[in-house]
């Protein structure tokens, strides 16, 4: 309850543009940071994971975010990690 609550804490009230990070940011951030010490497949294992997170992030955001301005938002993320996804893949 705790949590939900604190995930729930915007600014501005009204119009929140900036939010206390939910639990795929949290874990694509703590993941994307875990890769940069990483090597080999335990690299590509975690980058995974941060891709992933990022992925639900910007998916719940564009469709359940909290005004259009978080919609857009999750749809910029959702085309970017479409990109870094592509790229990935042509490595």
């Amino acid at each position: 309850m705790g949590f939900k609550r604190l995930t729930a804490l915007g600014f501005p009230r009204r119009f929140p543009i900036v939010q206390f990070p939910n639990l795929p940011l949290i874990v694509a951030f703590l993941a994307g940071e875990a890769a940069v010490f990483l090597h080999g497949d335990a690299h590509l294992y975690a980058r995974s994971v941060s891709y992933l997170g990022m992925t639900i992030w910007a998916y719940e955001e564009l469709v359940h975010g909290v005004n259009w301005f978080r919609h857009l938002l999750g749809l910029a993320y959702a085309l970017v990690m479409v990109v870094r996804v592509a790229q990935a893949l042509h490595a």
